[in-house]
């Protein structure tokens, strides 16, 4: 298999990593940040936004895994390669959006 379907699969991974947060505030009515706030990526949008974003990210999440290549879930290399970009956005997000919500700081009992 071509190196750029690997490619392909760890970027669907971002993706899919990407549409959850934004899927999870826009369908519980909540605001948070996305690229077309003000200032970009600091400035909360609406949940109408965010639903609409969180979809778009899904959607371009699954053309890059299930329509690229033959992608298979019984292939250890291409669930790893999925889960690596996942992993990996999952925790630059925390890191990002922690920084907004509280989720960088640690609380001492």
């Amino acid at each position: 298999m071509e190196w750029i379907i690997y490619v392909s699969y760890f970027i669907g991974g971002i993706f899919l990593s990407n549409s959850i947060p934004h899927l999870v505030s826009g369908v519980m009515g909540k605001a948070f940040q996305t690229p077309f706030a003000k200032p970009s990526g600091k400035g909360q949008s609406s949940s109408m936004v965010n639903v609409l974003w969180g979809m778009f990210n899904l959607a371009v999440g699954y053309m890059l895994i299930f329509r690229v290549g033959f992608f298979d879930l019984r292939n250890s290399a291409h669930v790893a390669t999925v889960g690596i970009g996942f992993l990996l956005m999952s925790l630059f997000s925390a890191l990002n959006f922690g920084q907004f919500h509280g989720g960088n700081s640690v609380q001492k009992s």
